[in-house]
């Protein structure tokens, strides 16, 4: 009898233990950090820079060192999304700041995907962000 009242009594307070533990830790969420084109338009033509920024919407704050692990450039936004071209990283020029060079065909608009993981963070950070191509 005694050990039965003596584990539920331990299975209460390591419970009670769990939830205070959990109420007092805060995560941000991975909703709060959005990435944002520093110029939404480009012309036309091979080897342009698209630049853009990560940051925490909390804060407000740029956002170093996340891991692009995922990106995709098409003119899904033209109803176009065969239309596909290479994307390749370049080395930022501030913290937060994430800069690609690719190759933009012809007018219109174009439609970087870009997928990271933020350093501390669990979940993806997910964008679709629309560029203009001028002539």
């Amino acid at each position: 009898m005694k050990a039965n009242q003596f584990s539920r009594t331990l299975w209460v307070a390591l419970t009670g233990a769990v939830m205070t533990c959990a109420a007092s830790v805060a995560l941000a969420d991975i909703k709060n950090y959005e990435f944002r084109l520093v110029e939404p338009t480009v012309k036309a033509g091979p080897d342009k820079t698209i630049t853009v920024k990560l940051s925490d919407n909390a804060t407000g704050k740029p956002v170093p060192d996340a891991v692009i692990f995922a990106t995709r450039l098409d003119m899904a936004p033209d109803a176009m999304q065969e239309m596909v071209t290479k994307v390749t990283p370049l080395p930022g020029s501030e913290p937060g700041t994430y800069r690609f060079k690719a190759t933009f065909g012809m007018a219109g608009r174009w439609q970087l995907s870009l997928g990271a993981k933020v350093q501390g963070e669990t979940g993806t950070v997910e964008n679709k962000l629309v560029i203009q191509a001028d002539q």
